[in-house]
């Protein structure tokens, strides 16, 4: 008689036990790549093309946004001041655009 053997994840032998993918929320992912592009142009001191960063227009509407005011935050109270307003518009402004489920009409929005 032969016994079956439970695999190393507690399964049956040669099942294999393997992580559900995680999805990204859209708004988590706006604002990682708004919060990225931010800094590149504070660093820089100039806008790119929406485009070529991979952002919509709504996003790069953010994206302005945070810039301006990251920018009088530097010269009000630092860099580092700076910095932490750029994590924390750029996660309030997308969290309100996704807020309703998601972009406006057409692919550019």
């Amino acid at each position: 008689m032969v016994a079956a053997c439970a695999g190393a994840g507690g399964g049956p032998a040669g099942a294999r036990s393997t992580p559900s993918p995680t999805v990204t929320p859209p708004e988590v992912l706006c604002a990682r790549i708004v919060a990225h592009w931010s800094r590149e142009v504070l660093d820089r001191g100039t806008y790119g093309d929406y485009q070529s960063m991979g952002l919509s227009n709504g996003q790069y509407d953010i994206l302005r946004s945070v810039v301006d005011a990251a920018r009088a935050a530097k010269k009000r109270e630092g860099a580092r001041a700076a910095d932490e307003l750029v994590d924390r518009q750029s996660r309030e402004g997308c969290a309100a655009r996704y807020r309703s489920g998601g972009q406006g009409e057409g692919p550019w929005q």
